[in-house]
């Protein structure tokens, strides 16, 4: 609108002093012609932002309905359609600017044609059709569920990315824990999801009123009002009131009504499994996008099963003790990102016989105590969950082979950890 206000104004100032070779490019017709132009344009870019308007809502109930509800935000978010809609509704507020300063000479005042005005509003409906040819294209292209699991995947290792390296920058404690407990609680004022935590805010606050604080929720859970989010205990160095250390914690907090990406790496694997859950149900009945769906969690887990945790406590800049830290052990990220898959697929062959590469990879990749008895246990969940179906006798006896070779290999590495730990001390 600014740019549609000032131009025809320049125009009529430099209009009598175009060269030559610009004077043939731009609009050359009269009054009448521009006024016919400039109103087809208006009313065909309104026709345009009405379908892509159609079109994103149309696509929006595709991918609640067939993948989950949760990925509308990658649509909201979509950048193609932002940049669609802006130069659509752009091109009609310039070109209705524009309009109203033509003046037709046959109502007794000298002609007004912005010219350099109308060959740019022409310029732009050229660009709107393209641009709307690109999103069609586009919209096609978002619309597969392959677009949709590799936009979450790349999302949540950019997730993984930050927050491991916001972990690695924490100072750990290096002394012994006191068994004295915090027991001042810092309530949430509001309900819903935790989605931003600064725990470095938390340290440095800690510090500067001589508090040991006490984490007690975790980005991506639920919170409701009144509820404890971390607790503290003042020490001897300890300065500040209450209410004002309370304020100053609970601003460390970020809840909103849903879950975010920022510093949720669950939340995008959620995503995921959402879709695989999505796939194997009766309605849909898509085991190959559960295939993919778990090509892309395995990577993910193993991701997260790497990612650097903040050490058990945390030190200041003076080296005291400042936050008790709270973290999920690697069974829970395992099982958080197994268990629905787990659940729902152990009826279907291939989805069954995936998981159990899948743990096997997991053990070849991350070959830990801990994780190989988080295999077992996944192992016994799945036997479990198989046994209500009735598979065949070559694949009953293919899921039975492949599990025992994944047991085999996990006990394998949950004996190697006592055996190492002789060797050590045997050394000594």
């Amino acid at each position: 609108m600014g740019i549609g206000l000032l131009l025809p104004w320049l125009d009529r100032s430099i209009d009598a002093v175009l060269p030559d070779g610009l004077d043939a490019v731009v609009f050359n017709g009269g009054a009448q012609s521009a006024r016919s132009v400039l109103s087809s344009i208006a009313g065909s870019l309104i026709t345009a932002t009405s379908l892509t308007f159609s079109l994103t809502v149309v696509s929006l109930q595709l991918a609640s309905s067939q993948a989950s509800p949760r990925v509308l935000r990658l649509f909201a978010q979509d950048s193609v359609v932002h940049g669609t809609l802006a130069l659509f509704l752009g091109t009609f507020a310039f070109t209705i600017m524009t309009l109203r300063t033509i003046r037709d000479p046959s109502l007794g005042s000298a002609a007004i044609v912005p010219r350099i005005a109308v060959t740019l509003s022409l310029m732009l409906t050229l660009a709107s059709v393209l641009m709307l040819v690109f999103f069609l294209a586009h919209l096609a292209r978002q619309l597969r569920v392959e677009t949709m699991l590799k936009d979450i995947h790349a999302e949540t290792d950019r997730t993984i990315a930050l927050v491991s390296e916001a972990n690695e920058a924490n100072r750990a404690f290096r002394g012994t824990v006191l068994r004295r407990a915090p027991n001042q609680p810092v309530v949430a004022r509001s309900s819903g999801f935790i989605t931003r935590y600064d725990r470095s805010a938390v340290v440095a606050i800690a510090e500067r009123h001589g508090l040991v604080v006490e984490e007690l929720k975790l980005v991506g859970e639920s919170s409701i009002s009144g509820s404890a989010l971390l607790r503290y205990r003042r020490t001897r160095q300890s300065s500040g009131d209450d209410e004002a250390i309370e304020d100053e914690l609970r601003a460390a907090f970020s809840i909103d009504y849903e879950r975010t990406s920022a510093q949720d790496a669950d939340y995008g694997v959620q995503q995921i499994v959402d879709i695989g859950v999505r796939a194997l149900s009766p309605g849909i009945n898509d085991p190959t996008t559960a295939l993919h769906a778990l090509a892309h969690l395995a990577a993910l887990l193993s991701d997260c099963l790497a990612m650097p945790q903040p050490p058990p406590a945390l030190a200041g800049e003076d080296g005291a003790l400042r936050v008790l830290t709270r973290a999920r052990s690697r069974a829970q990220t395992i099982e958080g990102t197994l268990g629905q898959m787990r659940r729902y697929g152990a009826a279907d062959f291939p989805v069954v016989k995936r998981m159990l590469d899948l743990l096997d990879d997991l053990l070849v990749v991350h070959p830990e105590s801990d994780i190989a008895t988080a295999v077992e246990t996944q192992l016994d969940a799945l036997t479990v969950a198989v046994e209500k179906y009735r598979f065949g006798r070559e694949e009953s006896r293919a899921i039975a082979t492949r599990s025992t070779e994944v047991r085999r290999h996990a006990r394998a590495l949950v004996r190697r950890r006592p055996a190492a730990r002789a060797a050590r001390r045997s050394r000594s």
